[in-house]
């Protein structure tokens, strides 16, 4: 009996290493499609054809109440709005009131860090903007990656996040809410017509890369206790121990 339970802590059992191994080479991967996207739209004066078409469908298909919603959605992805859900990620996260404070303050921290270093690499890149007669919202600043985008995408990463290590039921449907929402609000970017859809794209690449580098730092140095308290589930133990046994006892599986 002891040898099974063993067996089937350690099929639920996830490493930190390996979490931090799996964020670090999505992040990578994403980093270097952003480098090479940013190299191209950099290096060109005018707009790729795929921004150009889009930008053209855009125009021609804008009617009152689509724009209206486009422009209120747009909204939500910038501002105090993606503060407030990344800290809602944060308490839901955590098991204890110290726990929720650090998830909230290192999800905040997240964001905030990476809208200033997105905002860097916009200033670096220097991208125009689409012609401004083509905007159906007000936008400044310069094109690439899309900050409304970054920061959305960000924020619905770490939503999704705190869902999946959380929510034992409904966790796709919430997840899914999560993600549309922050892909819509990029691509409201380029119905409105103040991004191309390659800025979009990069702010896409942008936050997916961002998002692995801080989950694989924190899953390689956070201290052990406060990553196997984000990973259980309300209502279960606080590690995957049996009652009555040392956790995390490797001697057990061999008790039988």
């Amino acid at each position: 009996m002891s040898r099974q339970m063993g067996h089937m802590r350690q099929m639920r059992h996830v490493r930190p290493t390996d979490a931090a191994e799996l964020a670090g080479s999505t992040g990578l991967g994403a980093w270097a499609a952003f480098a090479v996207i940013s190299f191209v739209v950099g290096g060109r004066g005018t707009p790729l054809s795929v921004d150009e078409n889009l930008l053209s469908w855009s125009v021609g298909h804008r009617p009152d109440v689509a724009v209206a919603v486009a422009r209120g959605l747009t909204s939500t992805g910038t501002g105090v709005v993606p503060y407030v859900l990344v800290v809602l990620a944060g308490i839901v996260v955590g098991r204890t009131a110290r726990q929720r404070t650090v998830a909230a303050a290192l999800g905040v921290a997240c964001l905030a860090l990476g809208q200033a270093v997105r905002y860097g690499v916009m200033e670096l890149v220097a991208r125009p903007r689409p012609p401004q007669q083509d905007w159906a919202t007000y936008a400044s600043g310069w094109a690439f990656p899309s900050g409304h985008t970054t920061t959305s995408a960000l924020t619905a990463g770490l939503l999704i996040l705190a869902v999946a290590v959380r929510a034992p039921r409904g966790r796709t449907a919430l997840c899914l809410v999560a993600g549309c929402w922050g892909a819509l609000v990029g691509l409201t970017r380029v119905y409105l017509g103040v991004h191309w859809f390659t800025d979009v794209l990069g702010g896409w690449l942008f936050a997916a890369g961002w998002l692995g580098m801080w989950l694989c730092a924190a899953a390689r140095w956070l201290p052990g206790h406060v990553v196997a308290g984000l990973r259980t589930r309300p209502g279960g133990p606080a590690d995957d121990s049996v009652p009555g046994e040392p956790p995390g006892d490797p001697r057990e599986s061999d008790s039988a």
